[in-house]
């Protein structure tokens, strides 16, 4: 049974600085596109970035030059470097993974870990 493990989250000051690690557990074939969303309060589900498996990254617009994703598939890790946190930023993060599980590619979520900066 594949899980998506996250930790890193946690409270800051705006301005500081955050790394969000997701651990990718289970039997698997493989992992294509490995990615972050966010929940706020009354928005609707956002993408962060993602990261393909040939290392081609996307960036929301509202997090450009502040975060950076980065992947191992030595470990099976997904990572989001959050830096220049704004309290708009605020949120419950969720690690996204495609899974290949030898017959289809599914996406994983993680349980969420909440972010929260402080103005």
């Amino acid at each position: 049974q594949v899980q998506l493990v996250e930790s890193g989250g946690g409270l800051v000051q705006t301005g500081g600085s955050l790394r969000l690690s997701c651990a990718v557990t289970g039997t698997f074939f493989g992992v294509d596109t490995m990615g972050w969303y966010r929940w706020a309060p009354q928005k609707q589900r956002e993408l962060v970035a993602n990261v393909t498996k040939r290392g081609t990254e996307h960036y929301a617009d509202f997090v450009k030059g502040r975060f950076t994703i980065s992947r191992d598939d030595a470990k099976n890790m997904v990572y989001l470097q959050m830096n220049s946190l704004k309290p708009e930023d605020t949120a419950v993060y969720h690690c996204n993974v495609e899974i290949w599980t030898g017959i289809i590619v599914s996406p994983y979520w993680g349980q969420g870990i909440r972010v929260t900066v402080s103005s």
